[in-house]
């Protein structure tokens, strides 16, 4: 035998995610390539003396997870030791999160920043016995009145701060938000702390931007928790000027320089997938054709990269906020009134409908891949209709513009992407997570309705998965069994069974369709002879699993290209 394999398995569930969904029992790896995959008389004649034969004992042995949406430098900084957590379970309470505050004082030098994320009103026992009741400036005031405290909500769309931020911002009660922004004011017109959208940019232009060796040491601590995971690819979605006011520019152009070293110094344990960001979470078509680069021109200075290894797709924009700040977009009021709107500018709501149309008309023109943050089922056809509209004016094959959280597309949406071969990036971890709380504001119905997997399948849409981390943790095995029980995590109700999918559908979410967002589906994404060996290890048997255990079954071995990267099997 002239070639040895590297590595052989035996004795498992390989879940291949081909086009059949077939699962074999043996797979075998040289060089970084899948070079055999059936029974043990497939693999037996490529084991050398070098090979390690891995006996998996009846585990399962996946495609590497490709986790479509992640944040991975903002991932990084939001969690211990970078920054404080005040997310749940750690804090029930805003008298737990005053605490973990008061805590941190005690540690950090007098007048510096104390920086938090993950707070969330629908864990915190006041803000669920009273719905009217907010974090408010005064729950840090009394614990901080000196270091100025900023904490990021768990979904990114809001920033809670002390009076001495507001103070060292320049908040008061006479600042305007910047357009697409809320600055939260309570009855006697004073700031209440809270900012919400764009204007968390006030916050993030007063703070000292990321050194270096932070972005660097944050996204060594993601790329160490992925691999854990068994996650080997993910979407770095959106990094340029766009994010240097988003968690101390954590989005920001300089990032993806600092992506480039790890790769070139071989630090970078995962495939990472990016979208540019040209303008922040409220901007216009002025502004992003300014900062929009030539196709290609972001490619051409990365030298010798690997684009298997490091590649920019496309480019991403805001359309509209989120439900539990009531601003997506909806065509029907949120309970207790209001509809929401477009991010972008705009004075009405013809006005922001032109822009995103420009928007969007640009950038497909151009050819560059689109992704788009919308949630509400009207921005939701807003957006869907802007990609059809551009492919008409500017036939272009094989796009793959896709919508990204789609948690209330419409029929009429999922219509228009399927026939223009479209795709949506959904979120089940979210899901999960703020399944009973949008009950108030959106009505029992449409929150049950959230994220509508079920028929977006059927519609013939492209659906990937993703984290939207540091949002949620980037656990796929949650995903997947929130993807098959529609259970929520507060609960445990279902919430949507219509909406249910099957595993083998859940599954590829994470693997050969979030591969076909990358336009990799013909070498990731699948565990076929000739593509790479990116693999995940499960313990146990995932297709025979009850659903509700299989977020608590151990990874045991992550390999990307051919090389281990976790290991706890020792075989």
């Amino acid at each position: 035998m002239d070639t040895y394999a590297d590595l052989v398995f035996l004795g498992g569930r390989v879940v291949t995610v081909d086009a059949e969904f077939s699962v074999a029992s043996a797979l075998a790896v040289t060089g970084g390539i899948i070079t055999a995959v059936g029974g043990r008389e497939d693999v037996a004649p490529l084991v050398g003396p070098g090979t390690r034969v891995v006996d998996l004992r009846g585990a399962t042995l996946l495609p590497g997870i490709n986790d479509s949406h992640l944040h991975g430098c903002a991932f990084g900084m939001a969690t211990p030791p970078l920054s404080l957590e005040v997310g749940h379970p750690a804090v029930s309470s805003l008298a737990d999160v005053a605490q973990a505050v008061r805590d941190a004082v005690e540690r950090v030098p007098g007048w510096q920043w104390i920086t938090g994320h993950g707070w969330d009103t629908g864990y915190l026992d006041e803000c669920v016995s009273d719905p009217a009741r907010q974090p408010s400036r005064h729950d840090l005031d009394a614990v901080s009145p000196d270091h100025p405290v900023v904490l990021y909500s768990f979904s990114g769309h809001a920033t809670w701060v002390n009076s001495k931020a507001l103070e060292l911002i320049g908040i008061d009660r006479d600042t305007i938000a910047p357009p697409g922004g809320a600055i939260v004011v309570d009855e006697a017109g004073e700031p209440t702390g809270l900012l919400h959208e764009g204007a968390q940019a006030l916050v993030q232009n007063a703070l000292p931007p990321l050194s270096r060796q932070e972005r660097t040491d944050a996204i060594r601590s993601t790329l160490a928790t992925l691999a854990r995971l068994g996650v080997t690819s993910y979407t770095e979605p959106g990094l340029g000027p766009g994010g240097d006011g988003i968690m101390r520019g954590a989005l920001g152009a300089e990032t993806l320089d600092v992506y480039r070293r790890l790769l070139a110094d071989g630090e970078l344990t995962a495939r990472v997938g990016v979208l540019l960001l040209p303008t922040g979470m409220a901007g216009t078509a002025e502004e992003f054709a300014r900062n929009l680069p030539a196709r290609g021109a972001s490619e051409a200075e990365s030298g010798d990269i690997d684009p298997r290894r490091l590649a920019i797709h496309g480019v991403k924009i805001f359309a509209d906020g989120i439900v539990p700040n009531k601003t997506s977009w909806m065509h029907d009021p949120y309970v207790g009134g209001g509809c929401g709107s477009l991010c972008v500018g705009g004075e009405t709501d013809a006005e922001r409908v032109a822009e995103i149309g420009a928007i969007v008309r640009h950038a497909h023109a151009t050819g560059h891949q689109m992704g788009v943050h919308v949630t509400g089922d009207r921005a939701c056809d807003t957006v869907a209709d802007a990609f059809a509209a551009a492919m008409a004016e500017h036939p272009r094959p094989d796009a793959r513009h896709y919508v990204i959280h789609g948690d209330f597309l419409t029929a009429h949406s999922m219509k228009v992407l399927a026939a223009h071969g479209f795709g949506v990036n959904m979120n089940p971890t979210i899901k999960w997570t703020v399944a009973d709380m949008e009950e108030e504001f959106v009505g029992t119905e449409r929150a049950a309705y959230a994220w509508p997997y079920r028929d977006a399948i059927d519609a013939g849409v492209r659906v990937a998965s993703g984290s939207d981390a540091p949002v949620t943790h980037p656990d796929w095995r949650q995903g997947i069994a929130t993807m098959v029980l529609r259970e929520s995590k507060a609960a445990g109700r279902v919430s949507g069974p219509e909406q249910r999918i099957g595993l083998a559908e859940a599954i590829r979410t994470y693997t050969i369709d979030a591969a076909w967002q990358d336009f990799a589906e013909d070498w990731k994404g699948s565990l076929e002879t000739g593509k790479v060996a990116d693999l995940c290890v499960l313990d146990g048997d995932l297709l025979t699993a009850d659903p509700r255990d299989i977020p608590e079954m151990p990874v045991v071995l992550t390999v990307v290209d051919g090389q281990v990267v976790h290991d706890t099997l020792g075989n």
